[in-house]
């Protein structure tokens, strides 16, 4: 496991000052860099066989107690698509700039007369931003609501949306297809990642699929896929979903073979006041209230009264959902609610970019190469160099935020997207490291644990139609760390 810098303690840390935290870290200096080796044979060798030239890896290993002594560098100051490595950059953002108590809050108010348990008038929610308000707190949120007193609406539901600025989004702008779930656009009352989980259990007794859906949602019908005796196969493909802002039907089959199977899709033709305002009507029904008004978005008005509040989970434990299993929604959340508490409401990609890049640029650290379009790393357009990635990396890690920062990370060999790689080399569990990926860009970065006790920093970005096959090298060279560090 990764140690904490000697002369570290959690009572130097001033919540107050975060805002403006100055790091005294050096950074890499010129003959730092000369006295850096290249790559280790290892890994010239398994990018080789990758056909992978070198000129299209970024590396760096740098000493992160020091921030000075570079063991490998390559490309430094060249700017790479970091994919979903680019989370790094948000979330460290996020912890020094909002602090590690943080928390999003989802408010409810009633505009109009209470009287035993019949509201005539409006309830408006007000979505804060909050990335993880799934189904499972919507529903504790409501209830809070139920316990208040209000049961009957007789107004209408109002969803409050604007934390956030009101934006184009087109789910099928990155790869064509906008059913994925990684594709879901932000949202400041963003209820359950805005996604379906449809679960198909077929019976092969009745010759019959059931079908169900979480979450829930009022007038949502179901069309369920026949049953085949085919091999399992393509499943998904089979079913030949066709979804609208009601329904969603499956004209194909489903395989007797496949036994139960659940597939999550992004509902992409019902907005987000229509998701929202379906998944509240069933919940609200479920928890024995009546609502019949219209859905409408709109504003807090002025004569509306607080009546519940709720919080998110605390920043960190956001950040490690992020970090760990690669969250895009959930890190579009991060960089938007930067924008809106920084820069005043409401948060947009634009003013998110520029808090990040004056928070970067205020460490020391040379932007000049960096590119932010949604700070979640799926993107074509953003970049970053392995010099301001390690360089930040290396301050990140002298900062009293150090802990929280680095246990978000996927621990190799053990959990998040490193679980599966690296399990039976020593360097498993003495490494924490983010990956990024897209079609032509495989990418790591964070910090292994030397068997020698001292921590490096690692970097290694690959930008090439062959970068899938780079794994391995990158594999080689955490545990070439490890071994030589």
């Amino acid at each position: 496991m990764l140690r904490f810098p000697s002369g570290f303690s959690l009572h130097r840390l001033r919540l107050s000052p975060l805002r403006t935290l100055a790091l005294a870290v050096p950074l890499l200096t010129a003959a730092g860099v000369a006295a850096a080796q290249s790559l280790p044979p290892a890994v010239v060798g398994a990018l080789r066989v990758a056909h992978i030239p070198q000129q299209n890896t970024g590396v760096l290993v740098v000493d992160a107690d020091s921030g000075k002594r570079a063991l490998v560098a390559n490309n430094l100051a060249q700017p790479f698509n970091p994919a979903s490595v680019m989370k790094l950059v948000t979330t460290d953002a996020a912890l020094e700039l909002l602090g590690p108590t943080y928390s999003w809050k989802t408010q409810a108010y009633v505009d109009g007369a209470l009287d035993q348990g019949v509201l005539n008038g409006d309830l408006i929610i007000k979505g804060g931003g909050d990335p993880k308000l799934v189904m499972e707190n919507f529903w504790l949120f409501l209830r809070q609501l139920r316990a208040r007193g209000v049961k009957d609406i007789r107004g209408n539901l109002v969803i409050d949306r604007s934390f956030f600025a009101e934006s184009t989004y087109d789910p099928s702008q990155f790869d064509g297809d906008p059913q994925k779930p990684y594709n879901v656009g932000p949202d400041a009352l963003l209820l359950n990642y805005k996604t379906l989980a449809f679960r198909f259990e077929p019976n092969a007794a009745a010759g019959t699929v059931a079908v169900t859906m979480e979450p829930p949602l009022a007038g949502y019908a179901i069309a369920p896929p026949r049953l085949s005796q085919e091999p399992c196969g393509d499943w998904q493909g089979k079913l030949m979903l066709s979804n609208d802002a009601a329904s969603a039907s499956f004209a194909g089959s489903f395989a007797a073979d496949c036994g139960p199977k659940v597939w999550y899709v992004h509902p992409y033709r019902m907005g987000s006041v229509q998701y929202a305002g379906a998944m509240f009507a069933q919940m609200w029904a479920d928890l024995g209230g009546s609502f019949s008004g219209r859905v409408l978005g709109g504003l807090v008005t002025p004569s509306a009264r607080l009546m519940v509040e709720t919080q998110s989970p605390t920043l960190p434990e956001v950040i490690r959902d992020i970090n760990k299993y690669s969250n895009n929604v959930m890190a579009r959340q991060v960089l938007l609610t930067l924008a809106a508490e920084m820069s005043g409401q409401p948060g947009d990609t634009v003013n998110g970019a520029r808090v990040v890049r004056s928070w970067l640029a205020d460490k020391g650290l040379d932007t000049s190469g960096l590119a932010i379009e949604n700070g979640a790393g799926l993107s074509r357009v953003e970049r970053v160099t392995p010099a301001l990635l390690g360089g930040m990396l290396a301050q990140a890690y002298r900062s009293p935020l150090m802990p929280e920062f680095v246990s978000s990370m996927p621990l190799v060999g053990y959990d998040g997207t490193m679980r599966r790689r690296l399990k039976t080399q020593s360097v498993a569990g003495q490494a924490h490291i983010k990956t990024g990926t897209l079609n032509d860009v495989r990418s790591i970065a964070g910090y292994v644990q030397a068997a020698s006790g001292k921590t490096y920093v690692v970097v290694f970005l690959i930008n090439h139609p062959n970068a899938p096959a780079g794994q391995k090298a990158q594999d080689a060279l955490l545990q070439w760390v490890y071994e030589n560090g």
